[in-house]
Order: structure tokens, then sequence, then C-alpha cells
């Protein structure tokens, strides 16, 4: 099913400028996570990089604060994709889960650490991420067919968490 470009601006719009993972990103727009996965890398052949544009948007907002936390939340995004993806990987011998889920956390929690010296909120903003993520796998493990309403109400949430502490 062909997508009108509206749709890619929006599902674009909210992963530079909203600061959403793809895949919330994907699911606010009605669009397959694969197909905007397709889209991102296809903007990025032709020159139009996302993940630059965001980077740039956040550091373009503010201080060291704002960089801090661009870095975090691109952390905690990449630590949940892995995190996962090692889920999903029935592949791997628990051995090697094992040390890959421990190196993880290991540079989950180094770079946590790290970045309490330049956001005092780090801690808070951590657990409340932490707590989300919990709760979004939660939902689209056990209770599937309310994973849209979940996401529809997280993109208000989002903003209460952003005032609360950002």
């Amino acid at each position: 099913m062909a997508h009108p470009q509206e749709i890619r601006d929006k599902l674009r719009r909210a992963y530079i400028f909203g600061q959403m993972s793809l895949e919330i990103a994907s699911a606010q727009s009605g669009v397959a996570f694969g197909t905007a996965r397709r889209w991102k890398k296809e903007a990025q052949d032709a020159g139009d990089d996302w993940d630059k544009l965001r980077a740039a948007h956040v550091m373009a907002g503010g201080g060291l604060e704002d960089i801090g936390r661009a870095v975090l939340t691109g952390l905690v995004t990449q630590y949940q994709t892995t995190l996962e993806m090692l889920n999903g990987a029935a592949g791997i011998p628990a051995r090697e889960r094992v040390e890959l889920l421990a190196s993880l956390a290991d540079a989950f929690n180094k770079a946590t650490s790290a970045s309490k010296k330049i956001l005092p909120e780090t801690s808070e903003l951590s657990v409340a991420l932490e707590v989300i993520q919990l709760l979004s796998t939660f939902i689209r493990e056990r209770h599937p067919k309310h994973l849209e309403a979940f996401v529809s109400i997280l993109d208000g949430f989002g903003e209460e968490i952003g005032k609360r502490y950002g």
C-alpha cells in the first residue's frame, strides 16, 4: 500500500523534532515499522540523514544540559532497541546472551553515571524512561490490542515527562 508524502513527512517530523523512537513515530503515523525503517534508510541514501538532523535540532536548542539529555535519550532508545533484538534472537546461546546483556547493562550504567555530572535529574529521568519502556513492552506482549491506544496516550504523556524532568 502506497502512503502519501504527508505520512512520510509526519513520520520524519515525529522522529526528528518530536524525538520519538522510530517505532513509536511509525505507530503514530500509521505506518509499519519496517516501512518506516526503509523510508529512513532511503532518505539517508538520498542525503537526508534523519539522525544527524535530530542531533542538530537538539543541540541547536540549548546548552550542555540539552546535549546531555539528547545523548542520554539516544542511549536509552538504543539500549531498548538492542535489548528487544537480543530478546527476540533465538539463535544466541544462553552463555553468549548473558554476556551480551551484562555488557549492555554495564555500558548503560556507566553512561547514566557519567551523565549525572551534567544532568542532576538524570537519575529520575532514567527511572521514568525505564518504567515507560517496561510498560510499553508489557502492553505489547500481554495486551497487544491496546498498544495503539498506549502510543496515543504516550504522545501527550511525553509532554508531562518533559515538564517534570526537562
